[in-house]
C-alpha cells in the first residue's frame, strides 16, 4: 500500500494548547503534515488520513530543538474553530450583542 505526506501551514491569531502539549503554543504559523495511506479503487485512488503532526515551534521562531509532535486532526481543527471565533467574541464584549446581530 503506497502513502503519502502532504505538509500544510496553519495560522494561530492567539496562544493555544493541544491535548498532551505540556505548554501552550504562542501566536503563529505552524506547519503540520499530514500522513495518508492510498485506498485502490478499480478507477481511481482516495486516500485515507493515518496521522498528522505538527512542527514546533512555530515557523521563524529560534528554539533549542525541533520536534514533530502527533496531533489528532479533530483536536486541530477545534483549536483553529475556536481561534478563528476569538477576534468576533472580543468585539462583542467591547461594543455590545448589538453588534452580533448585524449582517
Amino acid at each position: 500500500m503506497s502513502t503519502r505526506t502532504t505538509q500544510t501551514i496553519v495560522h494561530f491569531s492567539s496562544a493555544f494548547q493541544l491535548p498532551d502539549f505540556e505548554a501552550a503554543q504562542p501566536a503563529g504559523d505552524y506547519r503540520v503534515d499530514h500522513d495518508e495511506e492510498a485506498i485502490e479503487g478499480v478507477s481511481y485512488t482516495a486516500w485515507r488520513r493515518i496521522g498528522a503532526f505538527i512542527h514546533l515551534p512555530a515557523i521563524g521562531v529560534q528554539g533549542p530543538t525541533h520536534q514533530m509532535v502527533p496531533i489528532d486532526t479533530a483536536d486541530l481543527e477545534a483549536a483553529l474553530r475556536w481561534d478563528t471565533a476569538q477576534p468576533q467574541a472580543a468585539l462583542m464584549l467591547e461594543t455590545g450583542p448589538a453588534v452580533a446581530r448585524m449582517p
